[in-house]
């Protein structure tokens, strides 16, 4: 019968490469931080941009209804 230490060899020599682990952790955080700059500069600037004249004015504005307060 096959023993444990014959089936799952002893990983030990095992060795993480900090450089990769590290340079890649850093690229992956400037792209992070750049999409996210960008995303939140894009929904700034599409609430500033005045609509075309192509769209349709002269449909009717859609009336905003209050909500009344909950009671608890």
């Amino acid at each position: 019968m096959a023993t444990t230490e014959t089936l799952f060899p002893d990983r030990s020599d095992f060795e993480y490469d900090y450089e990769t682990l590290c340079t890649t952790g850093v690229i992956l955080a400037v792209i992070m931080f750049v999409a996210g700059i960008l995303i939140a500069l894009s929904k700034k600037f599409t609430n500033c941009v005045k609509p075309s004249s192509n769209s349709n004015s002269s449909a009717t504005p859609v009336p905003k209804t209050e909500v009344p307060p909950q009671t608890v």
